[in-house]
């Protein structure tokens, strides 16, 4: 074994192979894979080794098709079978919604190019006849659905990494993971010690064991799952071709041919946690005991939906744990707060993915940056206040709805609450229904009256619907107060702040008292950011963006810290109140005796009844507003001072369904919808924010000038929709004569003019005022026509800015 290497991966299961040949691929031949015992032991072994298209965000069923299409060019590159069987699936819909959610699907898919169809009960028995199809509205039918050999397709990845140059070293336990200052890692082993500059934990079950080496912990916890293949069936075996697969989502089950029989696999509702406190370092090809009693009413709706299996034998129980992270995707990317430490972790679905995973993890290790947005992998989408305690319920509740009807407004309420401001009681006395995000519950609205107190999800306007028109009225008419805590907030100070800023950022830095708007970018001009920065004095800044992102934001942060800069994360440490509308400034001024004459974009200090705060004229609703920030200590003084002087005024407390309904009005944008690291600068407008006059080399200036000279191919517009009962969400497609031509961002519907608004990327060659488009929204095209002026002009403000 070699003492010394480029990359150390950790485990040899099928990411782990997947990792070591990107690596190889991209470049890096000087990689070694060290494997406690031999390839595919865990849960790579005994896994179904089915694969699929389908996943509700479209970069991550991107990159399963990525994977899916792999198979063939790994079997060319090293002559060995993946035991690949293309036999194409049908997702089933037994009710409206879910029949709604596979349309929604089947609409991302025309943009995306892959092809999907909808089918109905006459075609589902002929492509899958052993169904039963009483109750069922409909399917998705997806030609790429299969199926393949575990082993063969990760001894495929093995032998095409050492065809590139990697070493596998097997039966080599990993003991000791330890970091030297220079950032390097010793990698201890049964076998001696390996110097890497990088290490990756690709442990699978036992990721959170070898995490734990480098004093990490990764939100992981691994369940049983159980599937069982029967006996030889006749009307399988004595079919001319294979039999597809079946998703069964009302059952929890997914069917497939197995060999001359079949194969079906449960995620029940009384599912077990496995190895609560860790993995056995002994477990490799063990199978747990079998357990029928926990799937058996899995079993009996089995037989109904396929009344073969009545009649079929069972050959073997197959039950072994799987990893899951508390929303089902994989945990992918640079661990934050520790130098040249990746995590490959929590892949469940890896023959479905594991292609996808290796291929984003390589390009980040080598080029610094991947080809299109992993932030629903990004193991920095999890915090530092996550715990087991709150892992396990989660990917409980995850295995539990892994085939339920996934909705665009829900809410899933295991481990919650979990972290909550000084607001939350008085709030919930106000009839908060709530939201989380980042582990922080939001508030969505306030329900009053006879409002319902749960929003039922739907993907049709929910009923939410009028609360929510009630306070955007109370914000357009009067004003209305909600809570800034869920902005993600970072504290730049230092001699060296503002050169630091001017490097980071591609817009304008301001000068004390005032604050700017700016992009972040990546080095290939692609959007990291949409920031505040306030400038509180000379040396001394504010960074606001979005708080679901702070830990992404931080890490990008400190990988280009600098000598003279302190960087602090303090989202949790500042916190304060939005008020924003026609009277929101005489609010203001009757909380305080500081003169109220900001102007927009200004930032000062000022006493607001006892408490110090600082006070900036901007708001997200586009009317007159101010954010406000204090200490969290402070917090419920402010809100004590600033709602009882409301009061005469008509002052309304209101959630994010209002806020994201009133951005629309003045056509804002949202992070991770209109602003994501899929977009460059020029594509969504951000380059407007851009300060080209500013003399410094900023990250991404090479790439932003490039598309300043010639604009790319697609651009955002804003579009008014003729929508029924259902508004656009995103991705769904844009059509000029019958020819997808685009695809929406977000949308919703605009309470204040009463209208639904889509936003989206287009052609820049067609995007002209009045242009006339189709959207399809749950299967319907509903005509569409662009419109470039804002749907709201507050009176009397300048946004001069």
């Amino acid at each position: 074994m070699k003492t010394s290497t480029r990359v150390v991966v950790i485990g040899g299961g099928v990411v782990g192979c997947s990792v070591l040949y990107h690596l190889t691929k991209l470049g890096w031949s000087d990689v070694v894979l060290l494997e406690r015992s031999e390839l595919t032991s865990g849960s790579t072994w005994h896994a179904a080794g089915g694969f699929h298209t389908l996943n509700g965000d479209t970069n991550m069923a991107a990159l399963q098709g990525y994977t899916i299409k792999l198979y063939r060019e790994l079997e060319e590159i090293t002559g060995m079978s993946c035991g690949l069987h293309h036999v194409g699936g049908v997702t089933l819909a037994d009710n409206q919604d879910r029949f709604d959610m596979l349309v929604a699907e089947r609409a991302k898919h025309r943009y995306m190019g892959l092809e999907t169809e909808i089918v109905g009960p006459d075609e589902i028995k002929k492509i899958a006849p052993i169904t039963n199809t009483k109750g069922i509205i409909g399917a998705l039918y997806d030609p790429l659905d299969g199926h393949l050999d575990p082993s063969g397709t990760t001894h495929a990845y093995a032998k095409a990494a050492r065809m590139g140059g990697a070493e596998i070293e097997l039966h080599t336990k990993v003991e000791k993971t330890n970091q030297r200052p220079d950032g390097t890692w010793d990698v201890v082993t049964n076998k001696g010690t390996i110097h890497a500059e990088h290490v990756v934990n690709a442990g699978g079950l036992w990721a959170r064991e070898v995490a734990a080496l480098a004093g990490i912990y990764t939100p992981l916890h691994p369940m049983e799952h159980q599937y069982i293949v029967t006996d030889d069936v006749p009307e399988i075996y004595e079919r001319d071709t294979e039999h597809p697969h079946v998703m069964d989502p009302a059952g929890e089950s997914y069917l497939r041919q197995e060999g001359r029989g079949l194969c079906i696999g449960f995620y029940e509702q009384p599912c077990k946690p496995w190895a609560v406190d860790g993995t056995p370092w002994d477990f490799g090809h063990e199978l747990l005991p079998d357990n029928l009693d926990k799937i058996e009413a899995s079993i009996e709706f089995a037989y109904r939906r396929f009344p073969i299996l009545e009649r079929s034998g069972v050959k073997s129980v197959i039950h072994g744990p799987f990893t899951f992270a508390p929303d089902g995707n994989p945990l992918v990317g640079p661990v934050p707060g520790v130098r040249n430490y990746w995590s490959a972790c929590g892949v469940m679905a890896g023959f479905s993915q594991g292609g996808g995973v290796g291929l984003m993890l390589a390009q980040w290790m080598i080029e610094g940056e991947c080809e299109r947005d992993v932030t629903a992998m990004d193991v920095a989408r999890y915090g530092k206040w996550i715990t087991p305690g709150y892992t396990r319920p989660k990917v409980t509740e995850n295995y539990q709805n892994r085939f339920s009807v996934t909705y665009p407004n829900e809410e899933l309420p295991a481990a919650r609450p979990h972290r909550t401001t000084p607001m939350y009681d008085i709030f919930s006395d106000l009839g908060a229904v709530w939201g989380h995000q980042f582990g922080l519950e939001v508030a969505n609205y306030f329900a009053q009256g006879d409002e319902p107190t749960y929003e039922a999800p739907s993907f049709r306007r929910s009923d939410a619907f009028d609360a929510t028109a009630r306070e955007v009225k109370a914000v357009r008419e009067s004003v209305g107060i909600n809570e800034i805590q869920n902005f993600g907030k970072f504290a730049i100070t230092g001699p060296n702040a503002r050169t630091w800023l001017d490097n980071i950022m591609a817009g304008r830095i301001p000068k004390p008292g005032r604050m700017t708007l700016t992009p972040m970018l990546s080095p290939k001009g692609k959007l990291l950011g949409d920031f505040t920065v306030s400038c509180f004095a000379e040396g001394n800044f504010q960074l606001t963006a979005s708080y679901g992102y702070q830990e992404i934001h931080y890490r990008w942060f400190m990988q280009h810290i600098e000598d003279g800069v302190r960087v602090r994360n303090v989202s949790d440490r500042r916190t304060g109140f939005q008020i924003a509308g026609p009277k929101s400034r005489d609010l203001l001024a009757a909380c305080t005796r500081d003169a109220t004459d900001l102007k927009f974009l200004d930032v000062r200090q000022m006493t607001i009844g006892q408490v110090t705060c600082t006070v900036q004229q901007v708001s997200y609703t586009g009317d007159l507003g101010f954010e406000i920030y204090c200490d969290p200590m402070d917090q419920r003084q402010l809100w004590s001072v600033l709602w009882a002087a409301g009061q005469p005024m008509g002052l309304t407390a209101f959630g994010m369904r209002a806020m994201m309904s009133l951005r629309l009005d003045r056509h804002f944008g949202s992070w991770l919808r209109e602003f994501s690291p899929d977009y460059t600068a020029a594509e969504t407008g951000m380059d407007r924010f851009i300060q080209w006059s500013k003399n410094t080399d900023f990250i991404g200036r090479a790439a932003t000038e490039s598309e300043r000279a010639t604009p790319p191919d697609r651009t955002a517009v804003v579009f008014e929709v003729d929508a029924d009962d259902a508004d656009v969400t995103a991705y769904e497609p844009v059509f000029i004569d019958d020819e997808v031509i685009g695809f929406c961002t977000s949308g919703g519907y605009s309470h204040h003019q009463g209208k639904s608004i889509a936003m989206a990327l287009i052609p820049r060659e067609v995007a002209k005022e009045g242009l006339k488009v189709k959207i399809e929204i749950l299967g319907q095209l509903r005509s569409a026509s662009l419109i470039t002026s804002p749907l709201f002009e507050p009176k009397g403000v300048v946004f001069d800015g």
